[in-house]
């Protein structure tokens, strides 16, 4: 929606400002951790962000990440990724992909003037994301998301931040995925990508409400019943891993905000649903 004058502009802020978030309060019978659901990726509009992050982030001794961010955007990480991301025997991603499948990324690679021998090397999970990258940038999704944000701030505050999983096992995984159906993983990046800006207006709107259920709706539904593999080892397996290193948090003295991507948190696998199968008291904050 766009809104003209300033006056309403303000009016909208404020409002989106004073929704529930998608953060909430973990306890056991003696010990709380909060987690909240991240945009790896927002626009300026979405600053500042809705309050309970704050008020988590002042009530946690550690802040704990999906993986070591500051690691993710240095320069030797990136050029591991590329490495391990790429062909280096020769090989093109027109020779993986079926005939189909690489007319439809020529089409998009056409539409908007990247030169196709710009992605030659790429192996798809790669092409995947830099597509999904670089269509977000064009929906104005320039600022940084809400786990860059605040392990910035934790570095400023002197505050304690720890992740999940390596950075290296986020390379892996990518690599991990191209021995699946990487035409499906293609198919799958350049129907998200006509349909991502819809997505992105239901996500952000459902993300400040906390509305699970719509996030599950609109992210995690069609996604696992048309591309299951790709679902299973995005966030399935992931979330699987994750759970035991959680439950440990809650049973320690230390009070953590742990921040994961949205859709972690939403649909019949996510790290909630089993949290309250396991006898946790969950609350929205």
């Amino acid at each position: 929606m766009l809104i003209k004058q300033c006056s309403l502009l303000l009016l909208a802020t404020a409002a989106l400002q004073t929704q529930a978030a998608s953060v909430w309060k973990v306890s056991s019978d003696q010990h709380t951790l909060y987690i909240g659901g991240t945009i790896h990726t927002l626009s300026p509009e979405d600053y500042p962000l809705p309050t309970q992050y704050e008020e988590a982030y002042q009530a946690a001794d550690k802040v704990v990440f999906e993986t070591d961010i500051i690691t993710l955007h240095s320069r030797a990480f990136r050029q591991k990724m590329m490495m391990k991301l790429s062909y280096s025997d020769g090989t093109t991603v027109k020779q993986v992909l079926n005939p189909n499948t690489y007319s439809a990324l020529e089409q998009y690679l056409r539409e908007r003037n990247i030169p196709a021998v710009a992605i030659q090397h790429l192996k798809p999970s790669s092409i995947a994301l830099s597509l999904g990258l670089i269509e977000l940038k064009r929906l104005g999704f320039t600022s940084e998301g809400v786990d860059e944000f605040y392990s910035n701030k934790a570095l400023q505050d002197n505050k304690e931040q720890t992740w999940l999983e390596e950075p290296d096992a986020q390379i892996q995984m990518l690599a991990d995925l191209n021995s699946q159906d990487e035409s499906a993983m293609i198919d799958y990046a350049l129907q998200d990508i006509r349909e991502l800006p819809e997505t992105m207006v239901s996500l952000r709107k459902n993300w400040r409400e906390g509305n699970i259920e719509a996030m599950a709706e609109v992210g995690i539904k069609d996604f696992s019943v048309d591309y299951p593999e790709i679902y299973q080892a995005l966030l399935v397996d992931r979330n699987n891993n994750w759970m035991p290193h959680i439950k440990s948090m809650l049973d320690d003295k230390t009070v953590e905000f742990i921040m994961v991507g949205t859709m972690h948190l939403a649909g019949p696998d996510s790290i909630l649903t089993q949290l309250t199968a396991s006898g946790y008291k969950i609350e929205k904050l």
